[in-house]
This record gives structure tokens, C-alpha cells and sequence, in this order.
């Protein structure tokens, strides 16, 4: 059964910041675009690169260690790694997956996740 656990207070997240939290022993990144937060998993499923480390751009995330990109309002695969002959072989040996999305709402200044 899921239930909401706040994982940060509203004030502690700028415009286009992201940062990795913890929510019921699941590694998640919390990111704010504009008003509005969301929360997907935190590990890249190519090679468990730690996303909060990359890039946010828009609603865009790219992962540091091999430029895997993930669109976090919906955890869709952007670009499964970063191209070129390695990409062709890393995505033979290990096809893309989508990130988990978890559900996100603003209460009384804390931001709570469905987990």
C-alpha cells in the first residue's frame, strides 16, 4: 500500500534544481521546474549512474555517465545512451527502460512523494 512521505520543503528546491532523496528505501530524484516538482527514480537502469549528478534541462535529465536522457513528467527514455559505436553495443546488451514516475503534491510548505 502507498502512502505520501514528505521528502523535502518547498523552499529547499530553486527553479531548475534537482537533487537526489530518500523515500521508503527507494533512491529518488526530486527536480522543481517552475512551480512544479516530480519525482522519478534516481539510478539510470543502464548502468546505475546517479541522475541527481546530471544535467536538468526543462524536464529533461541527462545522466552523467553515459548520457542517457530521461523526460522526468513522464520517465520516458529520451535517448538511450549518448551514441556511436558503444551505444550500439551498450543498447544490444541492455535495451532502454523507463524511469518510475512517482506522484508528487505540495502540502503546507513540504513536498511529499506517493511511495
Amino acid at each position: 500500500m502507498s502512502k505520501f512521505t514528505e521528502v523535502a520543503k518547498i523552499d529547499e528546491l530553486e527553479d531548475g534544481a534537482m537533487r537526489a532523496v530518500s523515500a521508503a528505501g527507494r533512491a529518488i530524484l526530486l527536480a522543481r521546474v517552475g512551480d512544479k516538482y516530480y519525482a522519478v527514480d534516481n539510478l539510470c537502469p543502464h548502468m546505475k549512474g546517479n541522475l541527481s549528478k546530471g544535467k536538468l534541462e526543462g524536464t529533461v535529465v541527462t545522466c552523467p555517465l553515459h548520457g542517457s536522457q530521461f523526460d522526468i513528467s513522464n520517465g520516458q527514455v529520451v535517448r538511450w545512451l549518448k551514441g556511436g559505436l558503444m551505444s550500439k553495443v551498450g543498447s544490444a546488451l541492455k535495451p532502454s527502460k523507463d524511469l518510475t514516475v512517482y506522484n508528487v503534491k505540495v502540502e503546507d510548505g513540504k513536498v511529499l512523494v506517493e511511495v
